[in-house]
């Protein structure tokens, strides 16, 4: 027995060395780390437990049948993340560049087949060259495998993908279809074709880095929802994101101990400046409502005129939806409606309490907005809000003008609490565009026209440019003072915490795509 068992030890030396020492050298030249050093960092200590780890290829063809690695280029298995059941499979560029075989491809769909049944979040640690092309249909096989079992994971388990390195070609739609992907500056990129085969077709000369890089991601295509400067920084984004997250769609969102103290918020009372045309950053009423340093922001480099986030509210926690004034006025646009749509949808997905900060001016105009398809991205979010089941909160602090006060989460579509501060305008448009309308005639017969607007701007800002004409109708519950706004919201969402709201039965929405 101890010669069989020193058979196996060797094995699992092996099997640990990966493409071995030479390459492994080479990984962290290049500053990126090693498959099983991602997971030592990701997962508890001594928790990690390895399924697959002698796996190897069935590859004949091209010489394959050579050159044989135990694990096969993945290292796959389940452990705990703060104490949770999680699974994760991280792709090992040591072994073939990462790139997935038919076998790779087994391995993590094992692991997703058991989070499924197990109702566990699944973490893709990403590092690959793609498909192994000496294997040809089986490795694009593996791949469908894998994009179907994202599919029907979706919404039931939380998937999370954090990419080390290269992510090219049709290995860039898995994590695509996953809920949160992380990035790492400088040494990683997703791209569907590269940048010689962009210089061959459109001439075009772009760097990996210019092309699919995660500054370029975050910012220009948002493709990804965090920038991190390092893998240990990604690797610890991941594990404050789990967190904020249940397990799976039948848990309730996690919460930590609180104690109620003083909640009255006095410095609220000074943020909203006394011209309404003045920028002021949402992230100042955000943090004096929340919970001291919960804030974790997501998608915080793309489409700055809306803010959304994980927070926690006298330890439960919610997301937060915010139009920010600072940027673009706050106004929706193609970028921000889809951006928004998406994490109000994944709060929805898994039990998240929803608190919306509403300053909107409207929609952005423009034949750039309309051509590109504003009226069906801008849909996605009314969509996204009408759809959610989940305790639903708005506070108005200022503007709430025309279809984009609809769309924030208003009454009319769902919403089970709306506040709004003395300072809102909940208006069809803003007090100067609406004089200009309604009083036209009385405008232009004026000696002096500039005087006229004025007076009839002031009018109709007394009249409707604020919060009482809808509180009259109900569509306000309640005007409040900003001070007030956090134990309004505690005790609000603690009387919705066992709301029950049914969809129609449906296989599905068509959500406008």
């Amino acid at each position: 027995m101890n010669d069989k068992i020193k058979i196996l030890d060797q094995k699992i030396a092996e099997a640990q060395l990966g493409g071995g020492q030479k390459r492994i050298d080479s990984q962290h030249k290049k500053g990126k780390l090693t498959a099983r050093e991602r997971i030592h960092f990701l997962m508890d200590e001594g928790t990690f437990e390895e399924i697959g780890m002698l796996v190897q290829h069935r590859s004949n063809d091209f010489g394959l049948e050579k050159e044989k690695y135990l694990g096969d280029g993945v290292v796959t298995g389940y452990g705990n993340i703060n104490g949770r059941l999680t699974y994760v499979f991280s792709q090992d560029f040591t072994v073939f560049g990462g790139s997935l075989s038919e076998t790779h491809a087994e391995k993590i769909c094992k692991i997703m087949d058991l989070a499924m049944k197990n109702g566990a979040p699944v973490i893709g640690l990403n590092d690959s060259g793609g498909a192994r092309i000496q294997e040809g249909v089986v490795s694009l096989g593996g791949y469908a495998d894998i994009f179907y079992r994202n599919v029907r994971s979706s919404g039931v388990i939380p998937q999370l993908s954090a990419i080390m390195g290269p992510c090219a070609g049709g290995a860039v739609y898995s994590p695509a279809m996953t809920d949160f992907i992380l990035m790492v500056e400088n040494t990683s990129y997703m791209f569907v074709t590269g940048p010689n085969v962009v210089k061959t077709v459109t001439h075009e000369e772009v760097t990996s880095e210019e092309l699919g890089g995660a500054m370029t991601h975050a910012t220009k295509s948002g493709v990804t929802h965090f920038a991190c400067a390092n893998e240990v920084e990604a690797i610890n984004y991941v594990k404050q994101l789990l967190s904020y997250v249940p397990q799976n769609c039948e848990e309730d969102a996690p919460s930590v101990p609180y104690e109620m103290g003083n909640e009255s918020r006095p410095d609220l009372n000074e943020i909203i400046p006394a011209n309404a045309n003045q920028p002021y950053d949402i992230r100042e009423v955000i943090e004096k409502v929340i919970d001291a340093d919960t804030f974790f922001e997501v998608h915080k480099l793309f489409a700055e005129n809306i803010v959304v986030g994980f927070a926690r509210l006298a330890g439960k926690s919610i997301g937060i939806v915010a139009n920010q004034p600072a940027v673009l006025a706050g106004v929706l646009d193609i970028h921000s409606s889809t951006k928004a749509a998406r994490f109000v949808r994944f709060c929805d997905s898994f039990n998240i309490p929803l608190l919306v900060f509403e300053d909107v001016p409207g929609f952005l105009p423009g034949t750039d907005q309309e051509w590109n398809a504003i009226i069906t991205n801008g849909a996605k979010l009314l969509y996204a809000f009408s759809e959610a089941t989940v305790p639903r909160i708005t506070v108005i602090t200022r503007k709430a003008y025309g279809g984009a006060y609809d769309v924030m989460n208003s009454k009319h579509i769902g919403a089970d609490m709306n506040y709004a501060w003395p300072s809102s305008e909940i208006a069809v448009m803003g007090a100067k565009g609406a004089a200009e309308i309604i009083f036209k005639n009385e405008i232009s017969t004026a000696k002096d026209k500039d005087t006229k607007w004025k007076e009839k701007e002031t009018e109709y800002k007394t009249m409707f440019a604020n919060p009482y004409r809808a509180a009259e109708r109900g569509f306000i519950d309640e005007v409040i003072k900003p001070e007030d706004t956090r134990i309004k919201l505690i005790k609000a969402f603690k009387m919705l915490e066992n709301k029950v709201d049914q969809l129609p039965k449906k296989k599905h929405g068509n959500i406008p795509l």
